[in-house]
C-alpha cells in the first residue's frame, strides 16, 4: 500500500488592502514533488476549497513546479473526514495561514487526530500557523516540550509586516511551550522531534520534507 499524505492550504488573499498574500509556492511545490517522488498519494486540500492564491512574490516560473501548480487550480475544502486515512499530514506557509488556520475548527480537529493516533504532522515557514492552537484531548499543546521551527520574528520585522500580523509565529509558539530552534535567517533550518516535523522559511522547504520521508519510512 502506498504512503498517503494530506497537504492543506491556505485561501486567505490580503494582509493589508494595498499588500497581497496567500500561499508561497515553493513551500508547497517542493514537499508535494518530494512526496510524489516517494511514490506517496498526495490529497490537496484548502480551508475554503477551489482554486488557492498564491502569494505574488512566490511566484516563479518553474517547469518542474507545473505539476504541482496544476494542483491548486481546483482543490477540496477540508473535511473532518480527512482525519482518516492518511499516514501524514502537511502544512505549506504563506502570510496567508497565519489568518486562516488558527481558528479554523475543521483543521484543529483534523490535527488533533493526527496528533493522537501518533501520525506524521509536517509543516513549514508560516504554516506552523495552524499548530499553535492544537492540543491533545487532554488539552496538552501539541507543540509543549517539542523542538519546532517556524518563520522566525526577525525574518517577520525583516520584511516589515509584523505590525500587520494578528500575532507573532515565534513568540506565539514560545508561550505554547515549544522549544523553538532557528537557523540564520533565510538559511534551511528545519528539524523533527517525533512525529513531528518543522521548517523555518522558504529555504527550508526541501529539508524539512525530506524530514517528513525519513519519518514515514520508519513507520
Amino acid at each position: 500500500m502506498n504512503k498517503k499524505v494530506l497537504m492543506v492550504v491556505t485561501n486567505h488573499t490580503t494582509i493589508t488592502d494595498d499588500h497581497k498574500t496567500g500561499l508561497w509556492l515553493e513551500e508547497f511545490a517542493v514537499p508535494y514533488l518530494t512526496f510524489k517522488e516517494n511514490g506517496y498519494d498526495v490529497k490537496v486540500t484548502s480551508i475554503n476549497g477551489g482554486e488557492v492564491p498564491l502569494d505574488p512574490n512566490s511566484i516563479e516560473e518553474k517547469s518542474e513546479w507545473k505539476k504541482a501548480e496544476d494542483e491548486l487550480k481546483h482543490t477540496e475544502r477540508l473535511s473532518k473526514e480527512d482525519a482518516h486515512g492518511f499516514d501524514a499530514i502537511f502544512l505549506p506557509g504563506g502570510h496567508g495561514t497565519m489568518f486562516d488556520f488558527p481558528e479554523n475548527e475543521t483543521l484543529l480537529y483534523v490535527l488533533q487526530q493526527f496528533a493522537e493516533e501518533n501520525k506524521i504532522i509536517g509543516s513549514v515557514c508560516h504554516g506552523p500557523a495552524g499548530l499553535v492552537n492544537v492540543t491533545y484531548k487532554d488539552g496538552t499543546p501539541l507543540v509543549k516540550g517539542k523542538k519546532v521551527s517556524a518563520f522566525t520574528d526577525t525574518e517577520e520585522r525583516e520584511m516589515q509586516l509584523d505590525q500587520h500580523m494578528p500575532f507573532l509565529l515565534e513568540t506565539e509558539l514560545r508561550k505554547k511551550g515549544a522549544e523553538f530552534t532557528a537557523g540564520e535567517k533565510w538559511t534551511d533550518h528545519s528539524v523533527r522531534d517525533g512525529i513531528l516535523v518543522t521548517g523555518q522559511n522558504p529555504q527550508s522547504s526541501k529539508s524539512t520534507s525530506e524530514k517528513v520521508v525519513e519519518a514515514l519510512k520508519e513507520q
